[in-house]
């Protein structure tokens, strides 16, 4: 729970002040004075008097009531400091700056819990330890710099590190980003990123409240809160981009089925960003270069117009948007002509729309009107305009800032020479407008938000599946891979077509019922796990002869407990499979199947329980889509079938969480059908 204290607190006390503004608790104090922080401002330290101008307090005792306690002590004795803060001196709100907790040792981590233990019983709220503070309109409660500009529609970021959230801050400050807040969680002991999410959810307001969230995650410790809050801020009006670190760890796990090869911890973390409609990022500048295409008006369309006077620039950006599903379509007609005749000779209106290093501001605004009012066929506009060093630039920036005032299409202005003409980016970015120095960060954040996902809707409609039937099966399963009965069972249960199939154990039954399946059939070793590899699948095996020949060389194969016998179907062979991932509960993933998962390793992934129109994205999704639409007069697969399949092993794994992988590979895709034909589950209870 996240108090009124630690938002807005009348009164701070810091712990550990001193006069050395290069140590924590002297730079916080600092700061907070720096930054006119409005209520009454305490300082304890036992050794001093006077500190930065301000009356100290020996100890915490000698305190009146205070709101905000922001510690920077030796972790030993934060316990009894927090003890006598929530027992005397009602305070609800702490910052603990203060290393040597969870992170260094065991004895740190009895220490925190103790901490938590402690404001827990009084309702308090706790960001740290391990921290470097909070930063917000309020007060500037953090040890370091650089204190961005502070503006209630700036952004709200939460960060679980606090050098990142520097480095960030960095990042976003010289392109003109502004905040609202900013909150370095630490050791997450009470209050994780999860948790700051949800209080700026619950207390949304659209007429107050940023509508730019941006978040810097190490460990999603509880996914379905992030889903939670994170859905329902984007519905509300909000946007949010986010860098989730450190995923690449457990990729090369080994796993025994393709789904559990292919599912990384990774892939759920992409997965869980995608339903909630979260803009994953993976660096520092493009975090903050999609945070600032967020702050200008959306993105309506794909169109874009690219305004230059420098054509290495527009060429570089036009290639980044044509490479990234953006268009910079071309321009022509009368409209066209007349404007290319307000411009020197030599410039070009065909997009883009290049106006010479000569180009002046009038000239400028005459572009820009005639993309608003004139070319129907454009949504956006980037203008890039930097200098050489040889004059001022200050008319065309302020004629840019006027235009952005009225434009009704976006406008994104790529000032580039951030050297040569450092003080009329000051100028520009003190009205309040943002840089985009670099055109191809900025194409590929317009991209990425252009095309990212909406959340999913709050209530999934799931299809119809026999949820009694499952759960018997289940329940009297070991761990391990089910055998194929219960397999077939559950397949049926869910709803997911599957061949007609026999499990044999002698070469008389082999082939009376491959006859009675009716030839010819495909013969499947049970038992190993990759069947093609050791030689374990033969097809469209024709007569009784083979039959029997075959069925006494694949028992030989290692492992081999029986032999599977279906007809021998046709179509596109596909995959769908399902994995547990610790945490996020089951991401079910999609694609071409047979030797092709393995050879492209093309494949989408969602986060059970699945939408329909999640399952279409998936698969519309794939780069193999073509073949499955039909490529070169080939017939497609029924993809409202796939789709459908897809949704049923999400619907199934709900159902059965203690389902740990699970492969359907491949099934066959056809214009009027979709079979399973192998399938693979395995049980951990």
């Amino acid at each position: 729970m996240i108090t009124k204290e630690l938002i807005s607190p009348k009164s701070i006390v810091v712990v550990g002040g001193t006069d050395n503004i290069h140590a924590p608790g002297g730079k916080v104090l600092k700061n907070l004075l720096d930054g006119n922080f409005a209520g009454d401002l305490y300082v304890v330290n036992p050794k001093k008097d006077e500190i930065q101008g301000l009356k100290v307090h020996h100890n915490v005792e000698e305190l009146p009531n205070v709101d905000l306690a922001i510690m920077a002590i030796a972790a030993k004795f934060i316990p009894d400091t927090v003890k006598t803060l929530t027992e005397q001196k009602f305070t609800k709100g702490f910052i603990i700056l203060s290393a040597g907790f969870s992170e260094e040792n065991e004895e740190g981590a009895r220490l925190e819990a103790q901490v938590v233990e402690q404001i827990n019983k009084y309702d308090g709220s706790l960001i740290g330890p391990n921290c470097i503070g909070v930063l917000n309109t309020n007060y500037n409660g953090v040890f370091t710099t650089p204190i961005p500009s502070l503006d209630p529609k700036g952004v709200d970021f939460i960060s679980g590190s606090g050098a990142t959230a520097v480095f960030i801050m960095e990042s976003g400050v010289p392109k003109g980003l502004t905040f609202n807040s900013v909150y370095s969680v630490g050791n997450s002991a009470q209050l994780g990123v999860e948790e700051v999410l949800e209080y700026l959810d619950e207390t949304f307001d659209v007429e107050t409240s940023s509508l730019v969230k941006l978040l810097y995650i190490e460990d999603i410790d509880k996914p379905e809160k992030l889903l939670k809050h994170a859905s329902s801020l984007i519905r509300k009006g909000c946007k949010i981009a986010a860098i989730k670190s450190g995923g690449s760890e457990a990729g090369s796990r080994a796993a025994s089925s393709h789904t559990g090869a292919l599912a990384s911890p990774d892939v759920a973390v992409d997965a869980l960003f995608k339903k909630s409609g979260i803009v994953r990022c993976h660096s520092r500048e493009e975090l903050t270069t999609v945070a600032s295409v967020f702050m200008h008006p959306q993105l309506t369309g794909k169109n874009i117009a690219v305004i230059t006077h420098a054509g290495g620039p527009a060429v570089m950006l036009t290639d980044t948007l044509s490479n990234n599903g953006l268009d910079v379509p071309h321009i022509e007609g009368e409209k066209a002509d007349e404007l290319v005749t307000k411009l020197f000779p030599g410039s070009s209106v065909a997009n883009p729309i290049d106006f010479l290093a000569t180009g002046t501001a009038e000239q400028l605004g005459d572009i820009i009107d005639a993309v608003n009012n004139d070319f129907d066929n454009i949504d956006a506009m980037v203008v890039i305009f930097g200098s050489p060093g040889l004059f001022p630039v200050y008319d065309v920036y302020d004629l840019l800032d006027e235009k952005m005032k009225n434009s009704r299409k976006p406008i994104y202005p790529v000032l580039p020479s951030v050297v040569n003409v450092a003080d009329e980016i000051k100028h520009f970015l003190a009205k309040g407008r943002i840089n985009f120095p670099d055109e191809v960060l900025l194409g590929e954040a317009l991209a990425k938000v252009y095309n990212n996902s909406k959340p999913v809707e709050e209530n999934i409609q799931l299809p119809e599946i026999d949820k009694t039937k499952i759960r018997s099966i289940i329940d009297t399963c070991d761990n391990g891979y089910i055998n194929s009965e219960k397999m077939m069972g559950l397949l049926d249960a869910a709803g997911i077509s599957r061949a007609g199939e026999a499990v044999v154990t002698t070469k008389e039954e082999a082939v009376e019922r491959a006859n009675a399946l009716g030839l010819p059939v495909v013969m499947k070793v049970v038992g190993p796990i990759h069947k093609s590899d050791v030689g374990g699948v033969v097809l469209n095996v024709n007569d009784n002869q083979t039959i029997v020949a075959e069925f006494e060389r694949m028992m030989q194969i290692k492992d081999t407990t029986a032999i599977l016998i279906q007809p021998m179907l046709s179509g596109t062979e596909l995959f769908v499979g399902a994995k547990r991932e610790d945490k996020f509960g089951h991401m079910v993933l999609c694609g071409l199947g047979g030797i092709f998962i393995e050879v492209l390793e093309d494949v989408q992934a969602g986060l059970a329980p699945l939408s329909l129109d999640e399952t279409y994205s998936m698969i519309q999704n794939l780069n193999s889509y073509g073949i499955i639409k039909g490529a070169r007069g080939q017939e497609g697969v029924n993809e409202d079938m796939f789709a459908e399949i897809v949704q049923r092993v999400a619907a199934l794994v709900s159902v059965a969480p203690e389902i740990f992988e699970m492969d359907l590979n491949p099934l066959l895709g056809s214009k009027d059908k979709v079979i399973a034909v192998d399938a693979r589950i395995r049980i951990e209870k």
